[in-house]
């Protein structure tokens, strides 16, 4: 065992990038395979020094129950900011900065967080407290900065934090 965790020292990255590899190639072949376990062993060897704690990752079926709402969420995100865009003068509609105070306290928990705002259409993560407390998040249409701050907090930051702290 201690071989395989020195071969492979984050084997979930080894993994995402064998299938984010196949992906962008948009072909599966057993030379583009080769490749991406290639590329899946060695990427994660060379940076792991960088990586001096593995973030411990707790509770697989919420994992899944995350990434099935972030997805949800992606779609009808897409569709309200296409409506906004085809329908909405841009004078009627209500562009803000909101302060998201974070509960969160990994590293690994917060740049999920704001990589999951940012990925959802109509939202993006603009900067982080420097003391990790808060997120300054942009949102396209909000018109209640509370109702924002709300969502955030009881559809993703929840899920984080039982699968990361």
């Amino acid at each position: 065992m201690r071989l395989f965790h020195r071969l492979f020292p984050h084997p979930f990255l080894t993994l995402t990038l064998v299938v984010v590899w196949l992906m962008l190639v948009n072909t599966v072949s057993a030379g583009h395979l080769v490749l991406g376990l290639i590329l899946g062993a060695v990427i994660p060897l060379l940076t792991a020094p960088f990586w001096p704690a593995r973030p411990k990752i707790r509770r697989f079926p919420t994992i899944v129950a995350y990434v099935s709402i972030v997805l949800y969420d992606i779609v009808k995100a897409n569709v309200h900011v296409a409506w906004l865009v085809l329908f909405v003068p841009a004078g009627k509609l209500r562009s803000r900065f909101v302060t998201v105070p974070l509960s969160l306290t990994t590293p690994e928990a917060i740049t999920v967080l704001a990589g999951t705002i940012t990925m959802t259409p109509g939202t993006v993560s603009a900067d982080v407290s420097a003391d990790g407390r808060a997120l300054l998040v942009h949102c396209l249409d909000a018109p209640d900065d509370q109702a924002v701050v709300d969502e955030i907090k009881q559809r993703y930051e929840a899920r984080l934090k039982e699968i990361f702290e």
